[in-house]
């Protein structure tokens, strides 16, 4: 299924993404230990709920943290009790949903291409997954 190599190419966008984003937050937050603490930070009123890091807008929710580039790409994320980054089908289709040349993809596709990708993808609990190529550790 030739669909599933841009599948693959849509997931490993969205984690080079999210690598972009941890580096523009280490930059613009010195503090920032890890992408995670933007939680702690937000919660602590250190920082806004919303606000810029580098060319990316953030808006904190929940458990997590939307991204938006510059060029309207869409990155949101999750985190873990540990810090660490996790996102769901959901994400990845949104994500591609908003690029500049947006890519509607099928779960059944993203599925394909995740399982793909492992062992650089791993299933942290049911639909959830972390990767290995992310930069933060």
């Amino acid at each position: 299924m030739e669909q599933v190599g841009a599948v693959r190419d849509l997931v490993l966008g969205y984690v080079h993404a999210l690598n972009e984003i941890d580096e523009a937050a280490r930059a613009a937050i010195p503090s920032l230990e890890r992408l995670a603490d933007v939680l702690g930070l937000a919660r602590s009123r250190r920082i806004g709920r919303s606000g810029y890091v580098g060319t990316y807008s953030y808006t904190v929710h929940g458990a997590g943290c939307r991204f938006v580039s510059d060029n309207g790409a869409e990155v949101d994320v999750d985190f873990e009790a540990d810090g660490s980054e996790v996102f769901d089908l959901w994400r990845l289709r949104w994500y591609g949903l908003s690029l500049p040349k947006p890519l509607d993809v099928t779960y059944q596709d993203l599925w394909a291409a995740v399982r793909s990708l492992q062992p650089l993808l791993t299933e942290v609990r049911p639909g959830w997954f972390s990767s290995q190529l992310m930069a933060s550790e």
